[in-house]
């Protein structure tokens, strides 16, 4: 067990977050994996949210000066990938406090994911080891934060992710499971650093409201490459233009 310094730990802003390792920036696996793995299917899906929304708020839309009709037309896509990675959350701190006894209001658009969240915790008698924990990697430098390492019925450690999207499991989640299952620590609830639990199997719970999947997830040595090949490319994305492109050349004298 190690004390965790102040400078190794999650600073949240706002509607984003960023780390700090040993003090110094740390990078974030959903930033890694968003800046680079391309996502061709992301650009079809972003068009189709786009003109949904433009279709479904025309009217409000059409009281509104065009530059903010504009504006508020490129943010929906963005809102709505807010609001199912926030959900996923919710779902699961409604859900603890509900297991644990407390009486809570669950909001009605919740309802059907926490039902889902129970069914699966007692169909599979799942024993959350760790929840909601920071975890880093120093040898490559990255962090982010886990849902839960669980013991389940099967009597195996399931290193588990919440998904709560329409859409279903995608590939990227394999690699992020990949970055978490190779982190060397994590940060517990008394900010200590513990080494990282070794698990036997990964995978994403999806939770619906009509029901839950528990789907297998391939988060193994390959996919960690993989990963780890994402963040070069997401490095090489960072930099900036004048790092790589230079000035136009005059002809010699």
């Amino acid at each position: 067990m190690t004390t965790t310094e102040p400078g190794t730990r999650r600073i949240d802003r706002g509607r984003g977050h960023s780390y700090l390792l040993d003090g110094q920036p740390a990078d974030g696996i959903t930033k890694i994996i968003g800046q680079g793995v391309p996502k061709p299917a992301l650009v079809d899906w972003a068009a189709r949210t786009s003109a949904g929304y433009a279709v479904d708020n025309w009217a409000e839309l059409d009281q509104l000066k065009p530059s903010e009709r504009l504006r508020r037309i490129e943010k929906a896509r963005f809102e709505t990938l807010r609001q199912a990675a926030a959900r996923g959350t919710d779902v699961h701190a409604l859900a603890l406090k509900l297991a644990a006894g407390e009486t809570i209001d669950v909001p009605d658009h919740l309802e059907g994911h926490v039902d889902a969240y129970l069914a699966f915790v007692n169909d599979w008698k799942a024993r959350e080891l760790v929840t909601e924990a920071v975890v880093g990697n120093r040898q490559y430098r990255y962090m982010g934060t886990l849902d839960t390492i669980a013991e389940l019925a099967d009597r195996k450690v399931w290193l588990l992710d919440w998904k709560t999207g329409a859409s279903g499991i995608w590939p990227e989640s394999a690699l992020q499971l990949a970055a978490y299952r190779h982190c060397e620590f994590y940060i517990d609830n008394d900010r200590d650093e513990q080494p990282m639990p070794a698990v036997d199997r990964c995978g994403c719970v999806w939770l619906r409201a009509d029901g839950y999947d528990l789907i297998p997830v391939n988060a193994g040595p390959q996919t960690f490459r993989a990963f780890l090949h994402a963040q070069q490319v997401a490095h090489y994305c960072d930099l900036q233009r004048e790092t790589l492109i230079g000035n136009a050349e005059r002809p010699p004298q």
